[in-house]
């Protein structure tokens, strides 16, 4: 517990700042006791600035350590839904894309057949990543309803 010294009393924390509430510490000085409080208060109120700054500067410093920013930034990422759906979105387009490529080209040799494919991969690659709700949503009706029916058939026997 922080105390101060005046020449009456010894005052804790919670008296002074109920002596000192509400009122300019520096105005109205009219005795030594009330100035040694005065300058009591404003070494206090310094100490615990500069204590502050110190707290300040240490997770400042933490915050800017390569490690600890890739860590909030994957922070970041991961607990951002809107985000992750973004690049879930992206992924899938860029995944489907390939495959549309890869199986419209082969291993074809052919120039034409290349940039065909390259236009078919840049395509279906826009369309997926704008669309991935609806393609979403669209398969996992169908995984439900491949479950659901499956499930049944099990059933039945």
């Amino acid at each position: 517990m922080i105390r101060f010294l005046s020449v009456r009393k010894e005052t804790t924390l919670a008296d002074f700042l109920q002596i000192t509430n509400n009122k300019n510490i520096m105005d109205n000085i009219t005795c030594a006791a009330e100035l040694k409080i005065a300058i009591q208060t404003l070494k206090f109120e310094r100490d615990v600035q500069g204590q502050i700054l110190k707290e300040q500067f240490f997770v400042t410093f933490e915050s800017l350590k390569p490690v600890n920013m890739i860590k909030s930034t994957l922070h970041e990422i991961t607990s951002s839904p809107y985000l992750m759906d973004n690049m879930l979105g992206a992924i899938m387009g860029m995944v489907s894309g390939y495959v549309s490529k890869k199986i419209a080209v082969g291993t074809s040799h052919s120039l034409i057949r290349k940039i065909m494919g390259s236009v078919l991969q840049f395509g279906i690659t826009n369309v997926v990543a704008q669309h991935s709700d609806i393609l979403k949503t669209v398969g996992n009706f169908f995984i439900e309803k491949f479950i659901h029916k499956h499930e049944s058939k099990i059933a039945r026997t």
